[in-house]
């Protein structure tokens, strides 16, 4: 089953949440409303918290995970991802703290104590090295990734398209969503999830 619980702690998923059957969610999660975890992509919530916020999405073959508490840091180092945050293909996010309309990059690498504020782009393959600091507006790239630029604009940065007319909304709702747009998933989606999700 995609989604497991962990030492007797089950996953929490909002409404309209869609995890792929190939997937893994594990343990301490928390996935807000329309989130989407695609393909292979691994959640686990074992030795500290997960929470992902609504809208936000995990793509193909994507790592999440967690740091255990230890000498000097009580509380470990959780995981916490904002709203309408895009982690693109075989991402690895660890311990870190990601705020909102955040787009992570393809294969890039986020340590243990980050903190990435509101509309940051992480470039591909970008390494965010342990306790750096991603400051607002910034387009971070390199190994250890640093500031090149502003970034593009908050729509670019969150995967949201531009306003459409009702006609072609419409259309766009009936059709499978791009996992690059934070946009929520339909809600045959929702079905799917609870035909996996464990009994309360």
């Amino acid at each position: 089953m995609p989604v497991q619980p962990y030492l007797g702690v089950h996953p929490k998923l909002g409404t309209g949440v869609y995890v792929d059957p190939t997937a893994l969610v594990i343990g301490d999660v928390e996935l807000g409303d329309d989130v989407s975890i695609w393909p292979m992509a691994v959640v686990r919530g074992d030795v500290n918290q997960i929470r992902i916020g609504a809208r936000s999405n995990v793509q193909d073959g994507s790592v999440l995970h967690v740091s255990r508490p230890y000498p000097g840091n009580d509380s470990g180092w959780a995981l916490i991802l904002g709203e309408d945050v895009v982690i693109a293909h075989k991402v690895v996010v660890h311990g870190c703290s990601i705020g909102n309309r955040v787009l992570v990059g393809i294969g890039a690498i986020v340590l243990d104590g980050v903190v990435v504020e509101d509309d940051v782009t992480i470039g591909a393959g970008a390494v965010v090295t342990p306790g750096k600091r991603l400051e607002s507006g910034g387009l971070y790239v390199g190994n250890p990734a640093r500031r090149a630029r502003s970034a593009l604009s908050t729509s670019a940065v969150s995967g949201r398209m531009p306003r459409q007319s009702s006609k072609a909304s419409a259309a766009c709702s009936t059709s499978m969503p791009h996992p690059c747009s934070a946009r929520p998933a339909p809600r045959r989606f929702a079905q799917v999830t609870k035909a996996v999700s464990p009994a309360p």
